[in-house]
């Protein structure tokens, strides 16, 4: 569905709080809620921090976006004030002992 479609029935949809809707005529049938996709960024998160080594996660903006809020601990909400522009590099990390955001939607690689 198209922006413009969603918002001609719920002019204060916002993705990040509300998920994809279901019930706007032209809507797939399943969509994801909020709670499927931090319950999806929460098990990559988990994944991530098990690991014994440095992993590397390649994904769509939305999804990145929910990882780094999910990584710092946030609300999945949280995602729509990270931006990432296409092929970006960010880098998540650890910082005095805590979940960090050590580099965000670097582009530098594409000059």
């Amino acid at each position: 569905m198209t922006l413009e479609a969603i918002k001609a029935t719920r002019p204060d949809w916002l993705i990040w709080r509300d998920g994809v809707p279901t019930d706007v005529p032209g809507a797939p049938s399943r969509g994801e809620s909020v709670a499927d996709v931090t319950e999806r960024a929460d098990s990559v998160v988990a994944w991530a921090r098990s690991a014994d080594r440095d992993v590397l996660v390649f994904a769509h903006g939305h999804i990145l976006r929910s990882l780094a809020a999910r990584w710092l601990g946030f609300d999945l909400s949280f995602g729509a004030r990270v931006r990432l522009d296409p092929t970006s590099l960010s880098v998540l990390g650890w910082a005095y002992g805590e979940p960090a955001i050590e580099r965000c939607n670097d582009t530098g690689h594409l000059a």
